[in-house]
């Protein structure tokens, strides 16, 4: 056990329990839904989770003002998502805010101060906060909002009174997407065919325009993905009011899978729920439900269209690379490729060297199936980012004529185009990578990996906040895609802007999912020594050598293209007040090629 200074904030949900009693399925769903979203506001401001409770969690930061800083983001956001629900639907966080020395055991944390935090939130207005006069000393003059006094308090258990503030916050507008072209895959490699039911309308007959349109647009946008065929309009709407299985539409339509739902009117609010399913087994792959208000009812539609959209496809693409493979002599490249997508959701060294192997199959049974060219790319360059291969001149070329090939052979795909940026802006090539990021997000604004590659192109040339805003956004709707790495790329955004304990957090969440990641560890190493923890900055290079033995500043830092000579010479300083060696100290031989670790 230990004990350290720490600022803590202690969260529930106003009136939980009867939110419960009426819907607890559906309470339990949203509470998740509303959590993840703030995860990287949290993780933003130097914060990490430190319990999850049925209605709650507590949380630790290193700064009282970052915990401060959070608590209005988190409530700001949360105003936001209530704004579109049903009074009785909006759920509102409760906030306390307090700061002290706590005594830590393994990850948990104990103490008076953590109790005063969790009273605290008991006085705090749902959707607001209520913070100690002791923390609101300390943070008050760096906030940008006016608190309120509230005097003081008496709490149970607690000896002396604590002097309160408060705050709650107003509601902020959330932004419309845009619509825009198709894309497409040859159509013989498309082996998953999606089919949208027409959306049941369990309101009037005067809202069947609504629920029809929404499926029209639901149709239009999984149609830009680049990985599956989507049947159109006509082929489902003929399926409208008719009670059959699913297993028979599909059937009929022959359809890998079906998506259904319905749109359900209340006044001024809308309820769409919508199901994912593998007909044939009648497994529901996925599940989601979007409340809104009217108001702007395209923009509405917009909205409830881009987060469908954007959940679907994503699990699409898992559920092809985790089905069993087809019982078929005839080995097509598409069955390659699948095969090999299989290895790459693993995430692991073995894993993407039989992912790179199959790939490469595919490529020579078909060399113009575009998306393996993709894939190939993006796992060339990650297995460079893991520390996983050296990165030679010869395989930063291999990968840029990839992306240029898979641009070329499907010019509609925005994953091709996010890979050709990707590969652009790690090579300093800044205008060309901003250029094709951009024709990634016009060919598909669904694509969350296009606004988050478009992230990395701000991230190179130094617009480390425009960067945060797009990593952010890409992380809270999807951060299991294990094509981009949101996490690091925050971890060295905040960096780069001096958010040591931000980084922090964001190594510590990528460390989660791969603990060997070279880049997470070599970043948390540079942010520890930034912040003067020497004895951790030194263990934190200690762990990142012993992992990649090899590893210098100098070789390291080759890759590192950033537009901004300051953002690279303050990342080398971390390095090396961490303890990273900064180069070889034998002989090199001056013809050595870019054989740089990054």
């Amino acid at each position: 056990m230990e004990r350290r200074l720490a600022a803590i904030v202690c969260a529930d949900v106003a009136g939980y329990s009867r939110m419960m009693g009426s819907d607890e399925a559906g309470t339990h769903a949203a509470f998740k839904a509303h959590r993840s979203a703030i995860h990287p506001i949290i993780l933003n401001h130097g914060g990490r989770v430190v319990k999850n409770t049925g209605d709650g969690f507590l949380l630790e930061f290193a700064s009282i003002v970052g915990a401060t800083e959070a608590a209005i983001a988190m409530q700001t956001l949360m105003a936001e998502r209530n704004h579109h629900l049903p009074a009785e639907r909006a759920m509102q966080f409760r906030l306390g805010i307090h700061m002290g020395d706590v005594i830590a055991d393994e990850d948990e944390v104990f103490g008076d101060d953590v109790n005063i935090a969790v009273r605290l939130e008991s006085v705090a207005s749902p959707g607001g906060f209520a913070i100690s006069a002791k923390a609101y000393r300390e943070a008050s003059k760096h906030l940008a909002v006016p608190l309120t006094d509230a005097g003081n308090h008496r709490f149970k258990n607690i000896k002396d009174a604590v002097g309160v503030w408060t705050w709650t916050p107003e509601g902020a507008p959330a932004l419309a997407p845009e619509l825009r072209e198709a894309s497409a895959l040859s159509q013989q490699y498309r082996t998953a065919i999606v089919g949208v039911l027409p959306f049941a309308n369990l309101s009037d007959a005067q809202d069947e325009y609504f629920s029809d349109g929404l499926t029209e647009d639901l149709i239009h946008a999984l149609s830009l993905q680049s990985f599956y065929r989507v049947l159109s309009r006509n082929s489902t709407f003929a399926f409208k009011g008719k009670n059959l299985s699913t297993r028979l539409i599909a059937r009929e339509i022959d359809a890998t899978y079906l998506i259904q739902g319905s749109v359900r009117r209340a006044g001024a609010k809308i309820r769409v729920t919508a199901e994912l399913i593998a007909p044939e087994t009648g497994e529901q792959l996925w599940t989601g439900r979007y409340d809104r208000d009217i108001g702007d009812l395209f923009a509405m539609q917009d909205e409830i269209t881009t987060n469908l959209s954007a959940a679907i496809a994503t699990e699409i693409v898992r559920a092809e690379a985790s089905a069993p493979a087809r019982l078929s002599t005839d080995v097509t490249a598409w069955d390659r490729f699948l095969k090999g997508l299989s290895h790459y959701y693993r995430q692991t060294k073995e894993d993407l060297a039989a992912a790179v192997d199959l790939f490469r199959e595919a490529i020579k049974v078909d060399p113009k199936l575009s998306i393996a060219h993709a894939y190939l790319a993006t796992i060339q360059i990650q297995s460079i980012q893991f520390g996983w291969v050296k990165g030679t001149r010869e395989m930063w070329a291999e990968a840029m004529n990839l992306a240029e090939t898979s641009v070329r052979l499907d010019p509609r795909s925005s994953f091709a185009f996010s890979i050709l940026s990707w590969a652009h802006a790690m090579e300093g090539h800044y205008e060309a990578a901003m250029d094709a990021a951009k024709r990634a997000v016009a060919l598909n604004p669904y694509d969350n990996g296009a606004r988050g590659v478009l992230g990395i192109c701000h991230f190179v040339i130094g617009e480390h906040r425009e960067a945060i805003e797009l990593f952010s956004m890409a992380a809270q709707r999807d951060n299991s895609d294990p094509r981009y790495q949101w996490a690091t790329l925050n971890a060295f955004s905040h960096y780069l802007l001096r958010q040591y304990d931000a980084t922090l957090s964001w190594a510590r969440e990528q460390l989660y999912i791969n603990p060997n990641h070279m880049q997470a560890l070599a970043i948390r190493a540079a942010a520890l020594a930034q912040l003067g923890r020497t004895a951790e900055a030194d263990e934190a290079a200690g762990v990142l050598m012993s992992n990649y033995p090899t590893l210098n500043v100098d070789r390291h830092l080759r890759n590192f293209n950033w537009k901004r000579p300051e953002d690279v010479a303050h990342y080398r300083a971390g390095l090396l007040n961490a303890g990273v060696p900064l180069g070889k100290l034998t002989l090199v031989q001056s013809d050595v090629k870019r054989a740089a670790e990054s």
